[in-house]
């Protein structure tokens, strides 16, 4: 199987390809259509496809694009498995069914960008939103400093950022930054107020396809933390002791946690694996995030400030248009290394993770 030609150049070539692995691989896809268009005009979805029977008792999960842009990364892996003769019997022989989800978030894919059409990070809008928000007073205090009203920043702004980072530490301002926040809805890592149309649609998934299951597991495709190619194997359940022994069981001693400090990633709020206590309350569940490194964190934050100050400039004219593709270029830039070697590497831990998964599970 040639790995690299599983991967894509836009949303619409990569549905294509997935749709067509499904297709030769004998599978349904069942399409959850989005509101809005692409970038290019195209139909955006969040395709689903099963590959096992519908009242298997042990079932994982394979997702992709919660972040949006992520998710040249994250399809290009479920079309390997898909393509993965070996692999497919392997969950079949073991008894676990497997659920794709392609392009959580389509919109962002498409538009190359990190959040939903409502400008929200769907990896933290999952919330009850009839009680209170959390609050995050550090993105409070620089929320004006990270996305200022010109582009590139002015060097007052540029030297305010290097002082905060020398005075408080770059672990402050990753946390302060990415933790998620609810007061600044042209912001970035903002969680929104209500439930997105991701979210909704999500909840509506795992409704009609887990409830049968006793067991399930959950692998979500991220990129943008960590060195480059390397996969980190994040433990993505909520704070209990038994989930990590399990997780750590299947995937390996290596699964860090948010909740010990072990993880590249900061203490986050409103995590879209909460939904699965809600929806399959029925499960013993088990998850990762497996989050591969494409660039250095401030290349990625710098790449979001930039990103959002486009979006809240849709004034910006034909002038302009380079500094536009400079952006959305570096954008994506920061979540997928379109190189065959880092190809290779992600989609290589990627099989290892998921067999391991068929393993615990079974």
């Amino acid at each position: 199987m040639n790995t690299v030609d599983c991967f894509a150049q836009s949303y619409a070539e990569a549905r294509q390809k997935f749709l067509a692995a499904a297709e030769l691989a004998d599978l349904d896809v069942e399409s959850h259509a989005h509101p809005m268009l692409g970038r290019d005009g195209e139909v955006l979805a969040l395709d689903i496809v099963r590959d096992g029977p519908k009242d298997a008792q042990a079932l994982l999960l394979i997702s992709s694009g919660c972040h949006g842009v992520e998710g040249f990364c994250g399809s290009g892996i479920q079309i390997a498995l898909l393509r993965d003769a070996g692999w497919r019997q392997a969950a079949h022989d073991a008894g676990v069914a497997v659920l794709y989800l392609h392009a959580l978030n389509p919109y962002g894919f498409s538009w190359w960008r990190r959040t939903t059409h409502e400008n929200v990070d769907l990896n933290r809008n999952f919330h009850d939103f009839s009680k209170p928000l959390p609050a995050n007073p550090g993105y409070d205090e620089i929320a004006a400093l990270l996305v200022p009203p010109a582009w590139p920043p002015t060097p007052d702004v540029a030297a305010a950022i290097q002082r905060l980072i020398a005075e408080r530490g770059l672990g402050w301002l990753q946390a302060a930054v990415s933790g998620g926040q609810y007061t600044h809805p042209e912001g970035l890592f903002y969680g929104g107020i209500n439930p997105t149309w991701s979210h909704v649609t999500l909840r509506h998934v795992l409704q009609e396809q887990g409830r049968a299951a006793r067991r399930i597991g959950w692998i979500d495709l991220h990129t943008g933390l960590g060195p480059s190619g390397h996969g980190e194997r994040i433990f993505a359940c909520r704070d209990d002791a038994q989930a990590l022994v399990r997780a750590r069981a299947w995937w390996g001693q290596e699964v860090t946690s948010i909740y010990d400090g072990s993880s590249t990633s900061a203490m986050l709020t409103g995590l879209m694996w909460n939904a699965i206590y809600d929806e399959c309350p029925q499960a013993e569940y088990t998850g990762i995030a497996l989050e591969y490194g494409t660039v250095p964190i401030m290349e990625v934050i710098e790449a979001l400030r930039g990103d959002q100050w486009l979006e809240n400039h849709p004034e910006i004219d034909a002038v302009a248009l380079e500094q536009r593709h400079a952006i959305k270029r570096r954008m994506r830039d920061a979540f997928y290394t379109d190189t065959d070697a880092w190809k290779q590497r992600v989609v290589e831990q990627a099989v290892q993770a998921a067999r391991q998964a068929v393993s615990g599970l079974s």
